[in-house]
């Protein structure tokens, strides 16, 4: 029997490894072959011992290091109880070997091996990582570094730091708790801005502007994390580097969700690549790394000390170091915790339209233009001489154009330097809507009547909040060769507003989230120029597979290469790209690299419109198309001296399921069990049944009705619910919480319903009645499940008790 089985499991390797033979190494390229091994294990890597993902029994796992021209083969072995996938991060490789599973490579099946080969076509640091659901996060991830043919920098070690985030959670409980709206991420990395802090602070107008716009604050990250780390470790050390010695840093932020700001001791070092390639060498201290950017840096090691390396999660909630050397400790740059109290005075003094709508009445239909003429103009695209490098303080805001007294459409007659402009922004489609970041304009051309602005300095306008200025551009990215295109190649221009809903954690683009969008066709010798343009206040690492394209930024022909492009809050980015330097065939994904963000629909598929490789014929690309349209689900229970509450909610992006019910001791109860559909952000339709008792303090006396009615997220953030029973009784409701404290919200909800006796067929005013019902509390959060309440309720009375979330 074990000579049976061992044959099947030969035989199913060698067909399953089969897949990629008729790739081959057609050019007889010197092979080089590693074997990763994937397996679900027990880790410590923040004091708590939990169930990991780990590669070759690490996290993160090894360091591959080809040579280019080489031919790599590489076996994953998937001894985990789920499929896995692996996709190559950055690199030029056929479009079955990028490792998307049910796009373009099929999954990684438990107890089987697949075999990825790809010729080396570049130099450079990369990484690879699971592209199946949530794996990243647990710890599927590693290295790449690629040695060029012939050394061109002059270094003589090399060290690979990878970022990462870690959770002890399971990542399906973070994303459900996301979805579900907990404040207590927030809380517990001390990030959150409760009212006191916003009163304390003279930030109340502000804070009101915000809820108008039906967002909560300024948020910068979504998710606590125990730790940060380097190599897996949160402070590891290096002393094997001697003085004198140059180092080339590679640093890969290999996290799921978290941009760091990196600094260095012992000096400033020189970087000298960017997402695997090289540029004009600048010596550059602080540096923002987005996730899943690299950048290479080379550093001196001193005679005495060792180098400190730091990097602050972005929103300043926990920091990763590392330390090259021997000696004291030459300490790096501490890089001030962002202040979001301030950044929301700010933004709401410069009166910005923000809360773009991540979901759209009309599914696939694309308001690409349109949506962003309704969240005004763009002022980052003022700084000469290319417009998208931003204006200092000014950089990233959205302005009312009416405010502006300026027409939407206006060119506004400004004199542009045509001997510095690249080619790219002169090439503007007719009926594209003509923004002030698409010309080059000098800041001393700027003549606005804006009466915001009138005497307001610049100083008073910098985003010290959120570091909204150059250090988020790429301008000090410089290729050492240029990189524009033949002008001769016709253009196609594509507008995507990055949108999102941080109340339900939906996000998409143009408000259309993966699983509702068509592909975005692109054709061989075209170029492909894409608009991003950032309606949310969190970043957007976007990342497009197989391709490099050119971020345009001041250097114009010389616009640096990436594989990911950062794109701030509030601010636009334009990239554009040609084919894939001999592979334009077959479908690639676009996508934010927050892992949370892409796994809720902020993702694309570029398509060459060529047909699907038959050998994907078993894997329908729908599965990978509906991972961000899961449902998730959760329950509450409220457990109190008065009244028991039990809510349940099962959610996707547009259904929902909802059971409530409600049990006073005094025998009051009411129960409803209710499907809504979001025609909204905002808005959605909903029905059900309703069950209550009749005769108060009696439950002799049962009736169940049949309701349907309208649910709407008001401005500040209140929630309405319009309804009308089978009885024919219009119901209206209004809800609301409010963070006050750090662990302290209020709640509160009214509710009136009249009783016209219609169903009986009585006149009006003999048989009219209404009902109100109103409650009144406090949570303190004790923590992300358990809270302490204490409510009063017009039917239950007053009383305190336990929150339970499940």
């Amino acid at each position: 029997m074990k000579k049976i089985c061992y044959a099947f499991m030969l035989v199913f390797f060698y067909v399953n490894t089969a897949f990629t033979q008729n790739e081959g190494n057609t050019n007889n390229l010197p092979v080089h072959e590693y074997t990763l091994t994937i397996k679900e294990e027990m880790v410590n890597k923040s004091g708590k011992e939990v169930k990991g993902m780990t590669v070759n029994g690490t996290i993160p796992g090894p360091t591959l290091e080809f040579t280019e021209g080489e031919y790599a083969v590489i076996y994953v072995k998937n001894e985990m109880s789920v499929e896995t996938s692996v996709h190559w991060h950055g690199i030029l490789l056929p479009n079955f070997q990028d490792g998307v599973p049910y796009l373009s490579t099929p999954p990684i099946k438990p107890g089987t091996t697949f075999k990825y080969e790809f010729p080396i076509k570049q130099s450079g640091t990369y990484w690879y990582h699971s592209h199946t659901m949530l794996q990243e996060q647990s710890g599927v991830f590693g290295s790449l570094l690629i040695n060029p043919k012939e050394k061109t920098l002059d270094y003589d070690k090399d060290l690979v730091l990878m970022l990462s985030d870690w959770t002890n959670e399971k990542p399906v409980n973070v994303m459900r708790n996301l979805k579900r709206g907990n404040e207590w991420y927030g809380i517990k990395k001390g990030t959150s801005t409760p009212l006191n802090q916003v009163i304390g602070r003279g930030a109340f107008g502000a804070q009101l502007d915000f809820w108008r716009q039906r967002m909560e604050g300024a948020d910068i990250a979504d998710v606590y994390y125990p730790a940060f780390l380097v190599n897996g470790k949160q402070k590891p050390e290096y002393p094997e580097f001697k003085a004198g010695e140059k180092v080339r840093l590679r640093v890969i932020n290999g996290s799921s969700s978290t941009q760091f700001w990196m600094t260095f001791g012992g000096g400033i070092p020189t970087l000298v690549s960017a997402d695997g390639k090289d540029v004009v060498p600048v010596e550059h201290n602080k540096t923002f790394i987005a996730t899943a950017e690299t950048y290479d840096f080379i550093v001196t090691i001193p005679d005495s000390g060792k180098i400190e390396f730091r990097a602050m999660a972005q929103d300043g909630s926990g920091t990763a170091m590392a330390y090259i050397g021997n000696g004291e400790i030459l300490p790096a740059e501490i890089v001030p915790r962002p202040d979001k109290i301030k950044m929301m005075q700010q933004m709401a003094k410069m009166d910005m339209k923000m809360g773009a709508h991540a979901l759209k009445f009309q599914p696939k239909k694309d308001e690409r233009f349109e949506m962003k003429e309704e969240y005004g103009m763009q002022m980052d695209g003022m700084n000469p001489p290319a417009g998208r490098a931003g204006m200092d303080g000014m950089n990233g805001m959205k302005m009312n154009n009416e405010k502006m007294n300026m027409p939407k459409d206006s060119m506004m007659n400004k004199k542009m330097d045509h001997s510095k402009m690249d080619h790219s922004k002169m090439e503007m489609k007719k009926d594209s809507t003509a923004t002030m970041d698409e010309m080059n304009m000098k800041n001393d051309d700027m003549k606005m009547n804006h009466s915001k602005m009138e005497g307001m300095k610049m100083d008073d306008m910098q985003m010290d909040g959120m570091d909204m200025n150059a250090e988020y551009n790429y301008d000090y990215l410089k290729s050492p060769e240029k990189t524009s295109y033949d002008k001769s190649l016709p253009v196609k221009e594509i507008l995507l507003n990055l949108t999102g809903n941080m109340q339900r954690y939906i996000w998409s683009m143009n408000g259309v989230p993966l699983n509702e969008a068509d592909k975005i066709k692109i054709k061989k010798g075209e170029i492909t120029r894409i608009t991003l343009n950032n309606l949310t206040m969190m970043h957007h690492p976007m990342h497009l597979h197989g391709h490099f394209f050119r971020v345009i930024n001041k250097n114009g022909e010389y616009s640096p290469l990436k594989h990911t492009v950062n794109v701030p809050p509030m601010k636009e980015v334009t990239i554009e790209f040609s084919g894939n330097e001999g592979d334009e065939s077959g479908d690639w994904f676009f996508h934010c690299h927050i892992l949370y963000h892409m796994m809720s629909g902020m993702a694309r598929i570029y398509s060459y419109d060529t047909p699907r490789d038959p050998r994907m014929a078993n894997y329908p690309v729908s599965k990978l198309i509906n991972e961000g349209d899961k449902f998730y689900a959760w329950s509450m229970v409220d457990a109190a001296s008065h009244m028991t509450e039990f809510n349940f909610v099962a959610s996707n992006i547009r259904n929902q399921f909802n059971v409530m019910a409600e049990y006073g001791w005094n025998q009051n109860l009411e129960a409803e069990v209710t499907y809504e559909r979001y025609l909204h952000d905002y808005l959605r339709v909903f029905g059900g049944v309703n069950i209550e008792n009749e005769m108060e303090d009696s439950l002799d006396e049962i009736s169940t009705t049949a309701i349907a009615g309208v649910r709407f997220l008001t401005p500040y953030l209140f929630n309405l619910d319009v309804r009308m029973d089978s009885k024919l009784r219009p119901q209206i409701s209004l809800s609301r919480e409010i963070m006050i404290f750090p662990r302290t919200a209020i709640f509160g909800m009214y509710e009136y319903q009249a009783d016209f006796g219609w169903v009986d067929d009585l006149p009006m005013g003999d048989n009219f009645s209404k009902e109100v019902t109103w409650n009144a509390g406090i949570e303190y959060f004790l923590s992300r499940n358990f809270s302490l309440m204490a409510s009063y309720d017009n039917r239950f009375g007053a009383g305190g008790g336990l929150s339970v979330r499940f």
